[in-house]
């Protein structure tokens, strides 16, 4: 008998593949689920109540989390562009479980976000869903180190077919905006992998022009002349990818001899001025910081993701949570089935569940960050075990 669970169900009716991939969820598990997630996609927003009630009910007195998405992942598999639900269990003995719900207040000029629960000395992880619409995802994010230090957080920004449509389940309740989670904390073996699906490109260099998220110098040279003549001493392939859409990554740790791949925080490069012969980035750099352009495709993706599992440490993975980019699935590969292989391969026989998402959170090099294209991973060991 196991500790964790997962199952999915697809179809016209929610309602009855909530249910569905609930039992399914429940069905090897050794003892009633401490926690439940569900996630589930569909054409109707109306109909997600009704079928987060009848997943909750199903689940029993377990801590029922969940959201919906563009597509979910479960029993080794993904669905998109179709209505399904997948559904996760987890038995955690010994484990503490503070569900929370997440609202932004304005006060004078600033927002502030009420509803975190009070930091324990034993807290492990915690599991975030948000609405990207309502919730202002990136800033609680990147400031929560300091709100939470050491908490590393994990999950996903949910979807709905156009705005409005987003619903996030919480214990019995559902809402249409903010953010819901669950801090789990005790005696719980778990750790995070967040595999960025990019590869460098050209040398490392030092920003020494900036402002804010604008570049305007690398390496003492204009940053678009710098980004020009790494482009164009690249294979003729390579440059066609970075036409496709140029990445940039700024290195985790500066003391490092060498930069390599998964050695950075990976963001975008949205835009250049050819008067200023600056470009702009989706972060804000310091003066001082190594950076090095990056390149995404398929190939990349499968092998970091490949990479980063064949290196992780705790095993046995007994369960795992899966938080996946809509721009992977069939948008970058074969089909919606492919890092759900992976992670089947990695882990054996392990329960996983989770979604595709509109961002993913997870941290990289100890700090929490919003992520895109990525693949963010919570895995569960066993308890007393390191992590």
């Amino acid at each position: 008998m196991a500790r964790f669970g997962d199952g999915l169900a697809s179809g016209p009716d929610l309602c009855e593949a909530a249910v569905s991939a609930v039992e399914q969820a429940l069905a090897p598990l050794s003892a009633a689920p401490d926690l439940v997630c569900v996630f589930m996609t569909g054409e109707d927003p109306e109909v997600f109540e009704a079928a987060a009630a009848a997943a909750a009910r199903a689940a029993g007195p377990a801590v029922l989390l969940g959201c919906t998405a563009s597509g979910v992942i479960g029993a080794g598999r993904g669905v998109e562009e179709a209505g399904a639900v997948s559904a996760w269990a987890a038995v955690l003995p010994g484990a503490r479980l503070d569900p929370f719900r997440l609202e932004t207040l304005k006060a004078d000029d600033r927002l502030i976000v009420v509803g975190m629960p009070e930091a324990q000395d034993d807290d492990v992880v915690g599991v975030l869903l948000t609405d990207p619409y309502t919730f202002p995802v990136d800033a609680f994010v990147e400031r929560s180190d300091d709100a939470l230090p050491g908490l590393p957080l994990v999950g996903g920004l949910a979807e709905g077919r156009e705005r409005g449509d987003t619903r996030l389940f919480v214990g019995g309740d559902v809402y249409r905006d903010g953010a819901v989670g669950v801090v789990i904390g005790g005696s719980v073996a778990a750790a995070t992998v967040v595999s960025q699906g990019a590869r460098p490109i050209g040398p490392d260099m030092v920003v020494t022009r900036a402002e804010e998220n604008v570049l305007y110098e690398l390496a003492g040279v204009p940053a678009l002349e710098k980004l020009e003549q790494v482009v164009l001493g690249l294979p003729e392939e390579e440059q066609e990818l970075a036409g496709r859409g140029l990445l940039i990554g700024v290195a985790m740790d500066e003391y490092a001899e060498e930069h390599e791949h998964g050695d950075f925080l990976v963001r975008g490069v949205v835009g250049a001025d050819t008067d200023s012969g600056a470009i702009a980035i989706g972060d804000v750099v310091d003066v001082g910081r190594t950076v090095r352009f990056q390149v995404r495709d398929a190939g990349a993706a499968d092998q970091d993701l490949a990479a980063l599992l064949d290196k992780f440490d705790m095993r046995p993975v007994e369960g795992a949570l899966l938080f996946s980019c809509n721009g992977r699935g069939q948008a970058m590969f074969a089909d919606s089935d492919h890092d759900a292989r992976v992670l089947d391969r990695a882990f054996g026989p392990a329960g996983v569940g989770g979604f595709f998402g509109a961002g993913e959170i997870g941290p990289v090099a100890g700090r929490n960050h919003v992520h895109g294209f990525t693949a963010s991973i919570l895995a569960f060991g066993r308890a007393g075990e390191p992590a």
